[in-house]
């Protein structure tokens, strides 16, 4: 039985549907009560034990924030309690240095590689499918924002990430492995709107976003200031021209290469219709 945190969102929902697909048993969990869910809150350590009961193997995944060090730390605990035999942890490229601010990772690495549990750490880039945040510009004409200028990141498919996620889970031959997992190739924002525009059939604009003006967009969000904080170090990473990682991990895990961005953009096309 494989324990699936994170199970509604990006990837946990993607990992559950692979896995069910393969005949494999998954549990998964999500804070709030929902039909075929169990429900468990990674600050409620009575839950999580009811969870990860009768588990053997256990996907790690805490939605982002200065609150992951502490969720990390808890499910390492109660699995290692229940007798877990491996434990697979969804982390982040970059977000891994200690010496940098609101790092959240790093810690919840460290717990899971002195767990004395099988472990795998998987470290993706940013997501292909974080250009739905444009849905309402694209739909509306609007010009798509650009935070990153010409600087170049290796976007990959989440549902690459589900792959290797589900490899790990399942076989010991990625036990004690960390992997950081890319897309195919290098793009911009400005290449990411040329190919939409190609697939999509229309002429997308990019207007240039100062990062003073984002990190107000941000708070005006109401976002946590320790997340604006991550999410302006992140584009400015980028815009410098210092997030360039290229690996081969997700075909060396796959037998396969990496899904290309425009292949995602041609998945779920229809999810930019305005209709």
């Amino acid at each position: 039985m494989i324990l699936i945190t994170g199970a509604t969102g990006t990837v946990g929902s993607e990992l559950s549907r692979q896995l069910i697909a393969r005949g494999i048993p998954v549990r998964r969990m999500t804070r709030k009560a929902l039909p075929g869910f169990v429900q468990g809150d990674f600050e409620d350590p009575v839950s999580l034990r009811k969870a990860i009961d009768g588990v053997d193997t256990v996907f790690l995944l805490s939605a982002p924030g200065p609150w992951v060090p502490d969720h990390d730390r808890a499910l390492v605990a109660v699995a290692i309690d229940a007798g877990v035999h491996r434990i697979v942890k969804l982390s982040a490229i970059g977000s891994t240095d200690e010496g940098m601010p609101a790092n959240w990772h790093a810690a919840g690495e460290h717990a899971v590689r002195d767990s004395g549990l099988a472990w795998t750490i998987l470290r993706p880039t940013g997501f292909a499918s974080n250009v739905l945040r444009w849905l309402p510009a694209v739909r509306t004409g609007q010009p798509i924002p650009n935070q990153t200028g010409d600087g170049q990141h290796a976007f990959v498919d989440p549902a690459d990430v589900a792959a290797v996620a589900a490899e790990a889970l399942v076989s010991g031959a990625h036990d004690e492995r960390v992997y950081t997992l890319t897309g195919p190739a290098l793009l911009s924002v400005p290449d990411q709107v040329a190919v939409m525009s190609d697939v999509l059939g229309l002429a997308l604009r990019v207007v240039d976003v100062p990062l003073e003006v984002y990190a107000e967009q941000l708070r005006s969000a109401g976002l946590d200031e320790s997340v604006v904080s991550v999410a302006l170090r992140g584009a400015a990473l980028i815009r410098s021209g210092g997030e360039r990682t290229l690996t081969n991990d997700v075909q060396q895990v796959l037998g396969r290469p990496a899904r290309t961005f425009r292949q995602w953009i041609e998945t779920h096309r229809t999810l930019f219709s305005s209709t």
